[in-house]
């Protein structure tokens, strides 16, 4: 079977490939948990630096919503939802005490809860014409993946508010312009080729150090009980009836697309 987490490693740089192209690499447990340990094994042995990216067109469309709908549908909703949330805010809490750089290449959507992994990336590579947006009030699900324990800090208060009530779609320039993005380009590959050059003269304990500082205990506090609380209301909505139709309404607007 194929994992759903590709590990490969050159030159002491390990690059994570996120591997379910034919669903536009859509959050579940099973790819959750296996990021989650393969993250834990490059914090054993830290490498030069981590790059996170996607198999296909799109980097991830966020969690998996047909999905969530057979679970609702079985009777599991709040269960699959505290798999998958509390899976997903484990490996953002995990990137963000990784004691190594970490990169992400973003082509295509970015939506939903994957966009966590963005907002606990140190450096992202974005496509010119990729984009990041909510889903949240369409679907009806609560917020997960930092899109308030993180996003406020990063844009403000405001157009974090705007971006979810709206579901607004952030462009790359936009996302550039509000420090979500590091670099635009047609090619986010070779601008991660360009960073590993760099930080590969760099001293790795210099780097990790500036990271912990960063992300200190008080702050990693802060984003912990932000996601908890996240996870928390994810769980409350997931059988709500609103919810049921929002998924209901979603996914038969994709399958008629």
């Amino acid at each position: 079977m194929t994992s759903p987490v590709l590990w490969e490693e050159e030159n002491g740089f390990v690059t994570l490939r996120l591997n379910r192209a034919a669903r536009c690499n859509a959050l579940t447990g099973e790819l959750l948990e296996a990021l989650e340990e393969v993250l834990d094994r490059a914090a054993n042995a830290p490498p030069k630096g981590v790059i996170l990216t996607g198999v296909g067109p799109h980097f991830s469309t966020g969690g998996d919503v047909a999905a969530f709908a057979a679970a609702v549908e079985r009777g599991e909703g709040r269960a699959e939802a505290t798999r998958v949330v509390g899976a997903l805010h484990r490996v953002i809490v995990a990137l963000l005490q990784l004691p190594a750089p970490v990169m992400v290449e973003l082509r295509g959507a970015t939506t939903g809860g994957s966009v966590g992994l963005v907002l606990a990336s140190d450096m992202v590579a974005m496509h010119a014409a990729a984009f990041l947006q909510p889903f949240y009030s369409v679907v009806g699900f609560a917020p997960d993946g930092g899109w308030t324990a993180l996003m406020p800090e990063r844009i403000g208060s405001g157009p974090a508010a705007a971006a979810l009530m709206l579901n607004r779609r952030i462009r790359a320039d936009e996302a550039r312009a509000l420090g979500l993005a590091t670099e635009l380009g047609d090619d986010p590959s070779a601008i991660t080729a360009r960073w590993r050059a760099t930080l590969d003269g760099h001293r790795a304990g210099a780097m990790a150090t500036a990271k912990a500082l960063i992300w200190d205990a008080p702050r990693l506090a802060r984003v912990r009980a932000g996601l908890d609380a996240e996870q928390a209301a994810f769980e409350a909505r997931i059988e709500d009836e609103e919810t049921k139709l929002g998924m209901r309404d979603f996914l038969g607007e994709r399958s008629s697309a």
